[in-house]
């Protein structure tokens, strides 16, 4: 029934698709829960952007070797562990709230844990998105996932977590626990091995992640929408770690925090429209140009709270920057998965995860020690201008440099299956593969 309706995509790819509706409305619950709590034990703004530290950290620090471990390991099954990891932090924290132990170091602690764990969820979905669809089915595949994480993680998580956690803060992570181990049930009904194929003889982590890392390093355009992304990442985690200070009560904005919740789903309507509208966006303007067009937009929807508490405002800045950020995501996503080799996707994608992502918890920390010092408008100020100098770099981003690097892959690709059919057979391995 699942392949009737998937518009051809297979039973697969809805499973996953159905996975990670669970798996993002945890994250929804568990992620607006998770700060709400914090804000309750401390009005710090450098205490608070230390929890976006901590789950940020690991990307920084851990994503090189679960990029390795994502080309050395089954791909699903590696998705499954982490599903039930989080399951089990998410019960184990409502059992701490319900006997009275929650404190900030334990707070911490879940979000680092939680932090790794998303490293190697993230870096190993990517990577087996090819294994269930075809290349030119990615722009959709990734386009339908995107939305389907947008609506539960942005619209329907953020919202319920503000109202669970003004009826009762242990029901939040409980539901959360609950979503994640349906989501960790709907992966393993996956049909097929999904760990990457690898030729030769066993390698070491250390040699795996440093051919990745000279992958991607010496791919001009690969690096520069890494860099990019990460100075994006670092800028909005600088005004987002300390965001709740700002938004609620007695903060500028004098939001309850369901009402917070609510205010979080705008940027959930307009992910939503860039989801569905991505693909006809880039068919008349183009890629580069809409690349462009996202980083005025994250630096519009990043400054706007120093120049109004409005909510209505704030929450139509936000409208904008969801819808552009879910376009950029979708064309660079699917860009790396269309020109990276299988055997190397896990590897690379960390690498550009670490330039892009492991700028996160330096943000973050940026943004804790400007709110400490100079109050919390002076974060949002940094954090768009630091988004508007990428637009200094907006000649590298060419609709004719990105075609031509797609077709030096598909070139590169052709030549290896050549290669492969003329080859003689390989002779039993002497050892077993790592």
């Amino acid at each position: 029934m699942l392949s009737r309706f998937g518009g051809g995509l297979g039973a697969n790819y809805w499973k996953l698709w159905a996975s990670s509706a669970f798996s993002n409305l945890a994250d929804g619950v568990f992620f607006i829960a998770l700060p709400l709590l914090a804000v309750r034990l401390t009005d710090s703004p450098l205490l608070i952007a230390g929890l976006a530290i901590a789950m940020r950290l690991p990307w920084l620090l851990f994503v090189l070797i679960a990029g390795a471990l994502a080309d050395r390991l089954d791909r699903r099954r590696t998705m499954v562990a982490v599903q039930l990891l989080r399951a089990a932090i998410a019960g184990l924290l409502a059992a701490s709230v319900f006997f009275g132990f929650e404190n900030l170091v334990l707070l911490y602690a879940v979000g680092l844990i939680l932090g790794i764990g998303e490293t190697l969820f993230d870096t190993a979905a990517q990577s087996v998105m090819p294994a269930l669809v075809r290349r030119e089915q990615l722009p959709t595949a990734n386009g339908r996932l995107y939305g389907v994480e947008i609506v539960a993680n942005q619209f329907v998580g953020p919202p319920l977590g503000g109202l669970l956690m003004a009826l009762a803060i242990v029901s939040a992570f409980g539901l959360s626990a609950a979503a994640w181990l349906v989501a960790a049930l709907l992966l393993f009904a996956i049909v097929g091995s999904f760990r990457p194929v690898r030729e030769g003889p066993p390698t070491r982590i250390r040699s795996d992640i440093v051919e990745g890392l000279r992958y991607l390093l010496g791919h001009r355009l690969l690096r520069t929408l890494a860099v990019m992304v990460g100075v994006m990442n670092l800028a909005s985690s600088a005004a987002f770690a300390i965001f709740v200070l700002f938004a609620i009560a007695p903060g500028p904005m004098g939001l309850s925090e369901p009402e917070f919740g609510v205010l979080l789903t705008t940027g959930a309507i307009g992910s939503i429209a860039g989801s569905v509208y991505a693909g006809r966006l880039v068919s008349r303007f183009g890629r580069a140009r809409l690349l462009v067009a996202a980083i005025l937009a994250s630096a519009v929807s990043t400054g706007i709270p120093a120049l109004t508490p409005n909510p209505f405002v704030v929450g139509a800045s936000f409208v904008v920057g969801g819808s552009a950020g879910v376009v950029w995501n979708v064309i660079t996503v699917s860009f790396r998965q269309g020109i990276i080799p299988d055997q190397l996707l896990g590897r690379v994608n960390s690498v550009y995860r670490l330039l892009a992502w492991g700028t996160m918890p330096i943000g973050a920390l940026l943004g804790g020690v400007l709110g400490e010092l100079f109050g919390l408008e002076i974060v949002f100020v940094v954090g768009a201008v630091l988004i508007a100098l990428l637009l200094l770099a907006r000649e590298v981003l060419n609709d004719d440099v990105l075609d031509a690097a797609e077709r030096e892959a598909e070139e590169g690709r052709l030549a290896r299956a050549q290669t492969d059919t003329t080859k003689p057979p390989l002779a039993p391995p002497t050892a077993p593969p790592v």
